[in-house]
């Protein structure tokens, strides 16, 4: 907190004040002579899956499995869900420039397997919105559990123009912030951005901010690295990763679809773990690193990267 005193004109009945305000200045000085640590009374909730060593979703397991640290801090653990069952809010941005027309229609056939499949078991209020982005980022239906408007929006989408992928992250990011329940970002696309306003950092930080987790399909015709944007699939890779989500690179057919089960599958799996920041020391850049680890040596987990502490956790 900074405190301003400007302008200030002692005069003799002023002495006892001048003698407070310079007691307070010194206190001042001194505190920040030594580091300063902050405990936040807010709860930091994280979306937590658990991979054993050959990938498959590890579950079973109980709060003692869990060390959490924030700035290097260790923290305790306040809530624990084992496959938790909150709401969840999944965005589905489509990419519909022009180089994916010709594959357009299979893409859309796997998303809506995957809608129906999100919508009808899990919690009932589960739902999902529909995004589509090119030169332009268009919400084609906002958050609903209608599978019919979700298909016929579906059925509407055409391939044209640019590609702006950020923009779509940033704007999808944006509409998920304030929801209840656990964010979700499904990315659809066949390379990297071309036409955003936003840059990177941007799509990030927004993502982020709105506790999301991204799961980017990139839909690629061969597995070879010729024809292929290799620069876009590394930016997703990383933007994923940070959100504690994962990045595929299915051909289409049977591993377009094995991709969206795989999503489905980690969502229907994650642990909810939270807890109140204590004894954190400060940051530069108002970003948290918070770090989840295993106590057995054989899992990993996969989260978020962090937070923003100018932000609602």
């Amino acid at each position: 907190m900074r405190s301003e005193f400007g302008g200030f004109v002692a005069c003799p009945r002023n002495w006892l004040w001048v003698a407070v305000v310079v007691g307070l200045g010194a206190g001042f000085m001194a505190a920040q002579e030594s580091p300063v640590f902050r405990s936040n009374v807010r709860l930091v909730r994280l979306q937590v899956s658990v991979k054993d060593q050959a990938g498959a979703v590890a579950g079973g397991l109980n709060s003692e499995d869990f060390s959490i640290t924030e700035n290097g801090a260790p923290q305790n653990i306040s809530v624990f869900e084992r496959n938790t069952v909150q709401p969840l809010s999944v965005a589905v941005l489509v990419d519909t420039s022009g180089s994916t027309a010709k594959d357009l229609d299979y893409e859309v056939q796997s998303v809506n397997r995957f809608v129906k499949s999100l919508l009808r078991s899990g919690n009932p209020a589960d739902s999902a919105a529909l995004y589509s982005f090119n030169w332009q980022v268009v919400l084609n239906i906002g958050f609903t559990r209608r599978m019919d408007r979700l298909e016929q929006a579906l059925r509407s989408l055409r391939g044209e123009g640019g590609t702006s992928l950020y923009d779509a992250i940033y704007l999808a990011s944006r509409e998920l912030r304030f929801r209840e329940g656990r964010h979700v970002m499904v990315l659809v696309t066949d390379g990297g951005d071309t036409t955003s306003t936003k840059s990177f950092d941007d799509a990030l930080e927004a993502a982020q901010r709105a506790e999301a987790v991204l799961y980017p399909v990139v839909v690629i015709p061969i597995e070879n690295d010729a024809g292929r944007n290799i620069g876009g699939e590394h930016a997703l890779s990383t933007i994923s990763a940070r959100t504690g989500g994962r990045v595929f690179l299915p051909t289409l057919g049977e591993k377009l679809d094995r991709a969206f089960d795989d999503i489905l599958t980690e969502l229907r799996t994650q642990y909810m773990i939270a807890y109140y920041p204590q004894n954190v020391p400060p940051t530069k850049n108002r970003f948290h690193t918070v770090v989840v680890r295993m106590r057995r040596p054989d899992l990993r987990a996969v989260t978020r990267s962090g937070y923003y502490g100018d932000s609602e956790p």
